[in-house]
């Protein structure tokens, strides 16, 4: 289908196409075997036309409206309905329990400053609660499964270039920023993914991933939209609650196309019981794609072998590249063609992909498609001087095309820098995503952050590098998280969770000293400090990242509470009940 001029033209031509057709299935808290909530083609449009009539009403066409809700089903009814009415959808996280949630959407509505709410008759109070705490009490509050007598609908006057969405960044190294997404940005995506992974309107999508988020929001709910296929969405706490809930909805609802990140898969592999796999159909599932933070074949590898007893094929799992600044996709492995490559760790740390000598210390990388943008173009440069490096040389990954998002919302001067990147012999208008990568044979291989490079001893480490070293160490070992301590010279840091139940009766002083051990035999240096801390501590984005940075803060704050640390003198301590300083 060609010539939509607007996301919102596109999805009202599928639409008339087949109406009857189901858009969206809505599983229960538990996305158990009940019958979920069925919404088709016909009756999405008409609950998205009523909800824009009364956004139209209150000259909300052009202007950012909160989109906070507690579930799936009032959340996608918001969305659509603000791009129906020609308004900017802003997703935000519900605040729930979690104060980082809290914190989080509130900084949304005060950075976007909001003019409308869409939420639910049950969120409602908590909703106008938050907007009356940042200063923005007087906005109305539209409950979308209690919607108001409005005016006809008509279709709003849009162009490529008008902003859809404000999507907001997931803040692993910096405070979270508002992307402004254009509905030609949304349309140009939704091609590249559609090419990349091969769906097509009979495909059934979905997930558990939260709908605030890029990968939830345009991979699972607006990509099935514009293909006009079908979107299966289930509540991310049933995931958190039972990772085989997932896994369960896939065989139960037909799904041949989901995706997570790799924590989502190393949590299936790890906490799936023998008695959940027996009941699992995974035949049926194509792509299973693994994007939004680093890719592990380690993860990937211990995923298809525990669910290769439930039909799962390890061909279906996809490494996949992208950024909100980008949409959501930059490229994307080909079906059935993932490709890795061991390199030495000291040279990749030294800019160089270099094949290790044979029983050195390897890393092995996992490649997330061509090294070319699946809707434009890439290049590796040398993020200094603009240079564009050869293949087998780490630079910072750059792209452009129609996917690359307008620039950030309310942002210029050094804020809006990385949209504006001029490679050397390439001409300007590159987005500069501040992650490394390094081509090889035609195939980009993402290697890290470009912020948070630990330059310690003399060289650089990678923290993933660090941090899949330590975990190693123990099975009693969950999320790790490397940084490096400014100062001179700059110190390593390491903060490993451990699953300290009654199942584990734990030496911590050895694990301690095993982890030592480890990272000098290595990487060469010992860690300034190592904490042993609670299952829990370790701070994460939307997307499953580590948010290294919030960690550095609450280190030095001496905020975190360990079970155990080892601190050398010179170094912050932590409080907590078990205590040591090296000397």
């Amino acid at each position: 289908m060609t010539g939509s001029r607007s996301f919102t033209e596109h999805v009202r031509k599928r639409v008339a196409e087949a109406p009857g057709r189901d858009a969206v299935l809505l599983l229960g808290d538990d996305a158990g075997p009940a019958a979920p909530h069925v919404l088709d083609y016909a009756g999405l449009d008409a609950l998205a036309q009523r909800l824009a009539a009364w956004l139209r009403d209150r000259g909300a066409a052009g202007e950012r409206v909160l989109v906070l809700c507690s579930s799936p089903g009032p959340f996608v009814a918001g969305v659509l309905a603000c791009l129906y009415a020609g308004a900017i959808a802003v997703p935000a996280p519900w605040p729930g329990d979690r104060r980082a949630h809290a914190r989080r959407a509130a900084a949304i509505a005060r950075d976007a400053a909001v003019g409308v709410a869409l939420t639910s008759r049950a969120d409602a109070a908590v909703v106008s609660q938050l907007l009356a705490e940042v200063g923005r009490g007087h906005v109305p509050c539209l409950p979308v499964d209690a919607v108001p007598d409005a005016g006809d609908w008509r279709m709003p006057d849009l162009r490529p270039d008008s902003v859809a969405l404000l999507q907001y960044t997931s803040g692993s190294t910096r405070e979270p920023r508002g992307v402004m997404v254009t509905h030609g940005n949304l349309l140009a995506n939704q091609r590249a993914i559609a090419r990349t992974l091969g769906t097509a309107p009979g495909t059934r999508l979905g997930g558990w991933l939260p709908l605030y988020h890029d990968l939830g929001l345009i991979g699972q709910f607006l990509h099935p939209l514009w293909l006009g296929a079908t979107a299966v969405l289930m509540p991310p706490a049933a995931f958190l609650r039972s990772p085989a809930a997932w896994l369960r909805a896939i065989g139960d609802h037909g799904i041949a196309v989901s995706g997570a990140p790799d924590f989502a898969y190393e949590q299936c592999a790890r906490r799936v019981t023998d008695a959940e796999l027996s009941q699992l159909d995974l035949s049926g599932w194509e792509i299973a794609v693994s994007g939004g933070e680093p890719v592990r074949e380690r993860t990937l590898r211990a995923f298809a072998e525990r669910f290769a007893p439930a039909g799962f094929r390890a061909a279906a799992l996809t490494p996949c590249y992208g950024l909100a600044e980008a949409t959501l996709l930059v490229t994307g492995a080909a079906r059935g063609a993932r490709r890795t490559r061991r390199a030495d760790p000291a040279a990749l740390a030294g800019g160089e992909l270099r094949a290790p000598e044979p029983g050195a210390p390897a890393r092995t990388l996992v490649g997330c498609g061509p090294a070319d943008a699946a809707d434009g173009e890439l290049l590796v440069v040398e993020p200094e001087t603009g240079r564009v490096l050869p293949e087998g040389r780490v630079g910072e990954v750059w792209v452009r095309g129609e996917g690359v998002a307008a620039g950030y919302w309310n942002r210029s001067g050094a804020a809006a820098a990385p949209f504006h990147g001029s490679a050397e012999g390439a001409g300007a208008g590159w987005l500069r995503t501040g992650d490394l990568g390094v081509a090889a044979d035609g195939e980009l291989f993402v290697t890290g952050r470009l912020k948070e490079l630990i330059a310690v001893a003399g060289r650089h480490l990678y923290p993933q590098d660090v941090e899949d070293a330590v975990r190693e160490v123990s099975d009693a070992f969950g999320a790790c998280v490397a940084f490096g301590v400014h100062d001179e010279p700059e110190r390593l840091v390491v903060v490993q969770e451990v699953r300290a139940g009654n199942r584990y009766r734990l030496d911590l002083a050895g694990l301690a000293a095993a982890v030592r051990d480890r990272v000098a035999h290595e990487f060469g240096v010992v860690p300034a400090a190592l904490l042993l801390v609670r299952t829990g501590t370790v701070r994460r984005t939307t997307s499953g990242k580590q948010r290294r940075g919030t960690m550095r803060r609450l280190f030095l704050a001496g905020e975190l509470r360990p079970l155990h640390q080892e601190v050398l003198p010179g170094v912050p301590e932590a409080a907590g009940p078990q205590e040591r300083t090296l000397r």
